[in-house]
Parts: C-alpha cells; sequence; structure tokens
C-alpha cells in the first residue's frame, strides 16, 4: 500500500541571528552579527498509512509544530525528503488562512477553494459547515471581530467538509470548548472511517489516547518512541519525570537526593492502573540533626487541579542525624480518573503545633493512570449505581 505521509532522513535547522556591539563609542558603531544554528528535527523517518490516526506528543521545543508545518507545506526540510499523498487540510495555527476584513462566509469560500473545492461543492455545504460552528449569527461579520474559539470553529469545519487525504490538527482544538471538542473528534472518526489519515499533536494525553492508536515521541527532534499509543506516553512520562528531576536539590537543613514513583513490587513507575498501589519515595541527605521531620505529598492533575495534598505532622518520623539518608515513603492506592497527574513532595521539620520549618521540596514528577476511561473529573468517587425501587 502507499504511504499517505513518508519522510525519509528528514531535518530541518533554523539559523538565528543576533547583533552585537562592543563597549564605548566606536564599538556601538561596529555592530556585528553573529549566527547559530537550532535543530528543530533530525534524522526523521516515519511512514503513515491511508486512514491511520497518529499522535506526535513531546515537551516545548521537541519539534511537534515543526513536524506539522512540514507536512503542512508551510516550510521546507534542510535535509531530506517529504512525500504528503493527497488534499491536506492543516490546521496548525488560530486564524491561519483567514483575512480578517472578509466576512465568514467569504471566508468560508475562500478556505474551500484553497482545500480544492469547487464553489458549488462550498455553496452545498456552507449550512452545515456554518451550523456545525455555531456562527449563524456571525457569518457575515467580519471575522477581525471573532474570538479566537470562533476562529477555531469555522476552520476546523471548513477543513472537515474538505473531506482531506490528510488532516493536520495542532492544539488549536484546545481554544474550543469541551463540548465542541468532542464534536470535533467525533467529526474526525468519521472522516477516518472515510480513509483521512490525521496527524494530531496536542499536550492533552487523554485527547491523543482516545484518539490514536499510534504516536510518536518526540525529544529535541528526535524520535524517541514510535508505536502503541499506551506506550507512547508511557515513554513520554517516564522522559518527563527523568529530565524534571534535580539530583541533587539543596534545602534548608537537607538535600533531596530523589523523588520517584514504585509500584507495589518496588519497580520504578510513571505509568499505573486504576486500583494499583503505588509508594512515592523521597529520599534525602541530611545536612544537620532535625528533631521531628515530617512529610507532605501533592497531587496535581494535568491542567493543575489539585486531586490531593496531605502532611501528616501528627505522625512525625524518626528524628534525622547528620550525614544520615533516610527514604521516606507515601503509600497510597490509586483511585484517579484515566489521565496524566504530577506529584510534588517536601519535608518539614515540626516545631510545635501547627508551626513547622520546611526543610526542602523534591523536584515535581509526572505519571499517568489508566484503567478508568468512563470517569471524569479531578477525583474518582467510585459512586455505586442500582435502582432503588421499581412502581408498576
Amino acid at each position: 500500500m502507499t504511504a499517505a505521509i513518508e519522510l525519509r532522513g528528514v531535518t530541518k535547522v533554523y539559523r538565528k541571528y543576533s547583533d552585537t556591539t562592543g563597549s564605548g563609542i566606536l564599538g556601538r558603531l561596529r555592530t556585528r552579527t553573529r549566527t547559530s544554528e537550532l535543530v528543530a528535527l533530525d534524522a526523521v523517518d516515519l511512514r503513515v498509512e491511508p486512514g491511520e490516526s497518529l499522535g506526535v506528543i513531546g515537551r516545548n521545543g521537541a519539534g511537534k509544530s515543526t513536524l506539522l508545518q512540514l507536512l503542512g507545506g508551510v516550510t521546507a526540510p534542510t535535509s531530506g525528503s517529504v512525500e504528503v499523498r493527497g488534499r491536506v487540510a492543516p490546521l496548525i495555527s488560530v486564524g491561519v488562512g483567514f483575512h480578517p476584513e472578509m466576512t465568514g462566509r467569504e471566508n468560508v469560500h475562500v478556505n474551500g477553494t484553497i482545500l480544492g473545492m469547487t464553489k458549488a461543492e462550498v455553496d452545498g455545504k456552507l449550512d452545515r459547515i456554518v451550523a456545525f460552528a455555531e456562527l449563524e449569527q456571525f457569518i457575515d461579520t467580519p471575522v477581525k471581530f471573532y474570538s479566537s474559539g470562533m476562529f477555531v470553529r469555522l476552520g476546523f469545519a471548513v477543513a472537515v467538509e474538505a473531506r482531506p487525504d490528510v488532516l493536520l490538527v495542532d492544539e488549536v482544538l484546545a481554544v474550543g470548548d469541551f463540548s465542541f471538542a468532542l464534536r470535533c473528534f467525533e467529526r474526525m472518526n468519521e472522516i477516518r472511517r472515510a480513509g483521512t489519515t490525521i496527524v494530531v499533536v496536542s499536550h492533552n494525553m487523554g485527547a491523543i489516547r482516545g484518539f490514536c492508536d499510534r504516536s510518536l515521541v518526540l525529544d529535541h527532534g528526535r524520535v524517541v518512541h514510535d508505536g502503541s499509543t499506551f506506550d507512547a506516553i508511557a515513554a513520554y512520562v517516564d522522559l518527563a519525570s527523568r529530565d524534571a528531576a534535580d539530583p541533587a536539590e539543596k534545602g534548608d537543613g537537607v538535600v533531596v537526593e530523589s523523588f520517584d514513583i514504585h509500584d507495589e513490587h518496588g519497580r520504578h513507575a510513571s505509568h499505573v492502573r486504576y486500583g494499583d498501589e503505588v509508594s512515592f519515595r523521597l529520599r534525602v541527605r541530611a545536612l544537620r540533626d532535625v528533631a521531628t521531620p515530617f512529610q507532605w505529598l501533592g497531587i496535581e492533575t494535568g491542567a493543575g487541579a489539585v486531586v490531593y495534598s496531605d502532611a501528616r505532622f501528627d505522625i512525625p518520623q524518626p528524628a534525622l542525624q547528620a550525614g544520615q539518608r533516610v527514604t521516606f515513603e507515601a503509600r497510597l492506592v490509586v483511585r484517579l480518573p484515566t489521565g496524566d497527574y504530577s506529584a510534588a513532595a517536601a519535608l518539614h521539620d515540626l516545631l510545635d503545633m501547627p508551626r513547622s520549618r520546611l526543610l526542602a521540596t523534591a523536584p515535581r514528577l509526572s505519571f499517568y493512570v489508566t484503567g478508568r476511561d468512563t470517569v471524569h473529573g479531578a477525583a474518582d468517587l467510585d459512586a455505586s449505581f442500582g435502582v432503588r425501587d421499581r412502581v408498576v
């Protein structure tokens, strides 16, 4: 089968220019331009089949947007080859392709034409496009008055109605509200079943997991994982956790040497399942004696909502002696909805209830939970569902 997308040894290098001046009057008159290089993508090989949905994940600066720009023809590779077969619809930036002085209706016709539709096709699909974008009252308003959400809704509606062979979606869908995002993924599923190849870039692991069977992990322009989305998310979370960790973060009285998660068998884990018992281990080295140390643990969703925070100062740990290395442990059963989370830890010294002194904080680490796909929210309350009574 002929691939819908094929990259061979693709490298993209950007050159940066900066002007430097010397000191004094003569120095300021002699401006020199210095150049440096940024390797955004490094020797990337990729093959995506027709009808496949590919997720692309990685931290900021990993090369995700550069990859989409290459696929969309916005930029060319420095070396290597890029082949994208068929009609391409790129949704890689809010408002790209819209003329601000033109109305929504006029922009629909222009964008539809760019995406390969005839005027008759655009006219026939206009009502459907406007209805999906929920812009009936604003379709004849110049788009310079649109919000970013209105831009996204209209751009997406045009792109999917063009029935592209390849749809490229960046984080733009995060601009819309939750219900609109759900409708977008439903529509993308429709066109994928019809044969459209879809590439999605997102920091939303839930969206990637729910839509993409295969995912790519980029790090500093290189492909570090290419496989099932389940394994890709685990690789991404593990990568983020390792890079976030500072092997020796000094505090007031102790040095944090490590902070990590272990499963019930004592193995390091960054990907856990609902119902598993895990332990958060904080290893420290005491710089001085600490009479009444106690630990704090906090867990947040990937969006930053606090899920859990507890400091058991009512259960102080044995005293620390200068030079000792001690691993503090907090064990819990994971009862969280499927999604990405972060954990933080700190060690305090209890002075007199409730006053304490912060000794050190650990670098925040990331982990991913699976097993409760149908639950949404910050926590899983595990409600029981049944019938109270039945009247005939």
